[in-house]
C-alpha cells in the first residue's frame, strides 16, 4: 500500500467512526445499545443491557474502540472486496477532509 492509500484509508476510518459515535443521522443504530440524555448542555450516555448487547454498547461510545474496528473493516475490505470499499473509502475521505476543513473555517471565523 502506498502512502496516499494509506492517508485515504486513514480519513476514510475517521469519517466512518465519528459517522457511527457521534453523527444524529445513526443515533437509530446507536439507540438499542445505549440512551442519550443531556444534563447542562452535555450529553450523556448510559449503556443498556449486558453480555453482546452492552459490548456493542460501550464500542459505540468510544470513538477510540469503534476506529480500530473500522480501520479494520475498510482495510479487510480494500484487501479481498476492493471493487466494492474503494468508492465508499473515497466517499469517506472525502467527508472526512470536508469536516476537516470545516473545523479549520470555524477557527478562523472566530
Amino acid at each position: 500500500m502506498d502512502a496516499f492509500h494509506f492517508f485515504l484509508l486513514c480519513v476514510a476510518s475517521f469519517r466512518l467512526t465519528r459517522l457511527l459515535v457521534y453523527d444524529r443521522i445513526t443515533s437509530f443504530l446507536r439507540a438499542p445499545f445505549h440512551d442519550e440524555f443531556e444534563q447542562d448542555g452535555e450529553t450523556y450516555i448510559v449503556i443498556k443491557g449486558t453480555g453482546i448487547r452492552k459490548w456493542i454498547g460501550e464500542l459505540l461510545s468510544c470513538h477510540w474502540c469503534t476506529g480500530v474496528w473500522c480501520a479494520a473493516a475498510l482495510y479487510v475490505g480494500v484487501i479481498y472486496v476492493p471493487h466494492v470499499i474503494m468508492p465508499v473509502v473515497w466517499i469517506l475521505a472525502i467527508a472526512g477532509c470536508a469536516a476537516l476543513i470545516e473545523i479549520v473555517v470555524q477557527q478562523w471565523s472566530k
